[in-house]
Formats: C-alpha cells, structure tokens, sequence
C-alpha cells in the first residue's frame, strides 16, 4: 500500500472521529467521569472541519494553486493539531479519580468505557503525525 493511500485513509477517519465525537457529545448526558465544557467540543468540530476541508484543497488540487498551495497546507495541518489537541482534552473526561466524592462513571449507548474515545483521539494523533510527515516531506 503506498503511502498518499495511508493518507487518504486517515484523512477519512478523521473525518469519522471529528463526526462522532459531535454525535456523542451533542446530548447533555456525555459518557465519562467528569463533565467538560461545550466549548471543547464544539472547538473539536469547528476546528476539525476547517482542518478537513483545507486538507482535502491540499490533497486534491496542484502544489501551484492557491487552494493547494502551502500556505493552505500549512494552516490545514495547524488546524488538525488543534483538533487533535482537543481530542485529547476531551479524553480527560475519563480520567481515573479516587476519593469519596468522584462522581461515578456516566455510560452512553455508544460503548461501556473509554475504549471508542481512546481509539478515535489516539488514532487522530497518530493520524496528524502522518499528516505532518506527508505534508513536510512533500508525499502528498
């Protein structure tokens, strides 16, 4: 499998993370320990859907045009690191706590745990490191 591939499948599951996590975290009722601020995930998609459609002018028009050009790359693969970033502020919701009063785990219908959450934002990492390499090394 070559590499623009790899790219092109991370990009698509980005594009599934940055979703999901809206879906999930659209309700009052959020799966997790802790409560986070609607400002974080709503930063998360903003920032997410700005990172993904800069990204795709990158990966689909000419180096030469102002839509591919490096600027817009450069503030595509920014926009994923915030995204990315948030992702993982979002995960704080399920750090362990110990004491009388922490508030007991908040399960959704999505999953039973943090599994899903850890798989989506740890894989957008790694997927941003990937991003980043392809746009510094010119693979994309």
């Amino acid at each position: 499998m070559s590499f623009p591939v790899v790219v092109w499948i991370l990009t698509a599951l980005a594009a599934v993370a940055i979703v999901l996590t809206r879906l999930r975290l659209s309700g009052d009722g959020a799966a997790g320990r802790f409560s986070i601020s609607r400002r974080l995930p709503l930063t998360h998609f903003v920032a997410g859907m700005i990172a993904l459609v800069l990204w795709l002018g990158v990966l689909l028009f000419p180096e030469d045009s102002f839509i591919g050009g490096p600027l817009i790359g450069i503030a595509a693969v920014a926009f994923w690191w915030l995204t990315a970033i948030c992702g993982l502020l979002i995960l704080a919701r399920w750090l362990p706590a110990k004491g009388r009063h922490v508030p007991e785990v908040a399960g959704d219908s999505w999953s039973d745990g943090p599994g899903l959450s850890l798989l989506a934002h740890l894989g957008m990492v790694v997927g941003v490191l990937v991003f980043t390499y392809a746009y510094l090394t010119a693979a994309v």
